[in-house]
């Protein structure tokens, strides 16, 4: 029997790149690759030498066919790539839906007859932020073009994939990656103005369930063990958050705890006194009820 095949699309991100490194340690049943935009990085292709890399522009779907050439049709898609920065959205929102829509990637994937899994990497801001604790059938209503862009998103691959799984991620936190991702990593850069021993403004009125990125890759790569060995039809929708509803003041106390700061440094302020260029929701805490009865 063939390997099964595993694609992660996006996989020099931050999530992606802990998912490579944790498929690869785990199962080496699975032929692994990864798209990347730029050029990959000489870290993660000396971490991982037996995953084949390929060039993928998701605007226009340049890459696809090499990917069926050289590797085939995946058993497996996970999709991490997106432009993820609500502020970068707002200024452009040809390109947060030319490349947040995966409409392509889906179209290339029906092209082969027979079914794939397409795991989707969502996010909690297609909710308003108007409650506490969001369940998956709750009314998806964001407030800014990074949030409809999800949207978009999951109705789109809702309507044209047989086999999916959209995961609602919250804040990802945990270790830097094999090869350092340019963006901010909430801990570390919590960490880092801390350390400084300078008082600095932190949200006390907005709130998250950030998700350890080890425990979001658990529950991805129990989704695809499940597929692979059930084979069933799936149609999945999940919040996916820790278990905690916490504020940037929690998070910052936290770190402050941790890492033996005072607590003094912290500077409680409204989300709605800072001008960040574009609206955010204000309490986007998620139930995981139904992730937990999935993954377990």
């Amino acid at each position: 029997m063939r390997k099964k095949r595993l694609l992660i699309v996006g996989g020099t991100g931050y999530l992606g790149q802990h998912l490579l490194q944790s498929f690869a340690d785990a199962d080496s049943q699975l032929d692994l690759a990864f798209t990347h935009h730029s050029a990959p990085p000489h870290a993660l292709l000396n971490a991982i030498p037996h995953a084949h890399s390929f060039r993928l522009d998701l605007r226009t779907c340049d890459g696809l066919n090499a990917i069926s050439d050289s590797f085939g049709q995946p058993d497996v898609v996970i999709n991490c790539a997106a432009l993820s920065v609500p502020r970068v959205c707002e200024m452009d929102p040809e390109a947060a839906m030319s490349i947040n829509v995966p409409t392509g990637l889906v179209k290339w994937l029906s092209s082969f007859g027979k079914s794939s899994l397409l795991i989707h990497l969502s996010t909690d801001q297609v909710y308003e932020g108007t409650k506490s604790f969001y369940k998956e059938e709750d009314e998806t209503v964001p407030v800014n073009v990074y949030g409809k862009s999800k949207v978009e998103a999951e109705e789109y691959i809702s309507t044209h994939c047989q086999n999916y799984a959209i995961l609602r991620s919250s804040i990802i936190y945990g270790p830097q990656t094999i090869s350092p991702v340019p963006k901010s990593l909430p801990i570390q850069w919590m960490d880092s103005v801390l350390a400084k021993g300078e008082p600095m403004d932190f949200f006390h009125d907005e709130f998250r369930c950030p998700v350890f990125v080890k425990d979001l890759v658990a529950a991805i790569q129990t989704l695809t063990n499940q597929w692979i060995t059930e084979v069933k039809q799936v149609q999945l929708l999940l919040n996916v958050g820790g278990p905690d509803r916490v504020s940037r003041v929690q998070m910052a106390e936290a770190v402050a705890h941790a890492r033996g700061y005072s607590t003094s440094l912290i500077k409680q302020v409204s989300a709605s006194s800072v001008d960040r260029g574009v609206k955010s929701p204000c309490d986007i805490s998620m139930d995981i009820t139904k992730l937990v009865q999935t993954t377990d």
